[in-house]
């Protein structure tokens, strides 16, 4: 089992960031003294899990955390500054600051060094999450320890329900879109008015087709927009909904 290290101060440490092209070092101190920081650490970078999911949802969720009270997310991994800062590059997770282990010495610090020699990874961490207020461990949230990369317990939602259970979330937005379409420009400015991120899926021959825009929303006409699984419709149906949710 490892060590539970609530009511503790984080290990000191210093790390050696690249940050615009020069060295930087950065302690400890530096991330968490005076700040409530929510914290996750991660087998590695550009891997399955932490890329599908871990890092994303952190991000998606970065402003309710901030809303609670949060005022930084750190993402940690055993591995050196330029991975990392390319794997954050690759996320796009500009609300999420990475940072580099890459001696493992936190990690190790923490207790929750592991060798994961039988992939080729050497020692990594194990995957946990934390609330550190003023340097000091309040709730940990460590993964099972059984075999594989078990993802249960240090996701993001489960960090922003220990904070606030009553937290409003963001809503999970779709938008199917073409080239050009004025309706999908007016509905994308009146998300934007509303402070709602979406992701867009554009309508490209061969990839993504009015086949494929029919089957889901059972319309061929763009946009389509989805929020939270439910089909709201076009840019007037977005209009009338929004309307009616402020």
């Amino acid at each position: 089992m490892f060590e539970n290290r609530e009511g503790q101060k984080v290990p000191n440490v210093t790390f050696r960031i690249r940050d615009n092209g020069s060295w930087q070092e950065v302690n400890s101190e530096d991330l968490f003294a005076g700040k409530t920081a929510a914290v996750f650490s991660l087998p590695g970078a550009f891997t399955p899990t932490c890329s599908s999911a871990h890092v994303p949802r952190y991000n998606e969720l970065a402003g309710a955390l901030a809303d609670n009270g949060v005022d930084a997310i750190y993402c940690f991994s055993v591995n050196d500054t330029f991975v990392m800062n390319e794997w954050k590059k690759d996320q796009h997770a500009d609300n999420v600051t990475f940072i580099p282990d890459g001696n493992g010495e936190f990690t190790e610090k923490m207790g929750l060094l592991v060798d994961k020699a039988e992939l080729g990874f050497g020692k990594r961490s194990w995957r946990y999450s934390m609330l550190v207020k003023d340097s000091v461990i309040e709730k940990m949230f460590i993964e099972p320890n059984k075999p594989g990369d078990p993802f249960e317990v240090s996701d993001a939602d489960t960090m922003l329900n220990y904070i606030n259970p009553n937290a409003k979330k963001p809503d999970d937005v779709m938008m199917f879109s073409k080239p050009g379409c004025p309706f999908c420009a007016k509905a994308k400015a009146m998300l934007k008015e509303k402070g709602m991120s979406y992701e867009e899926v554009s309508l490209t021959p061969g990839e993504v087709t009015i086949r494929s825009l029919r089957a889901a929303a059972g319309k061929a006409s763009t946009p389509q927009v989805f929020i939270n699984g439910k089909l709201i419709g076009g840019s007037e149906e977005l209009e009338a909904y929004l309307n009616g949710a402020s």
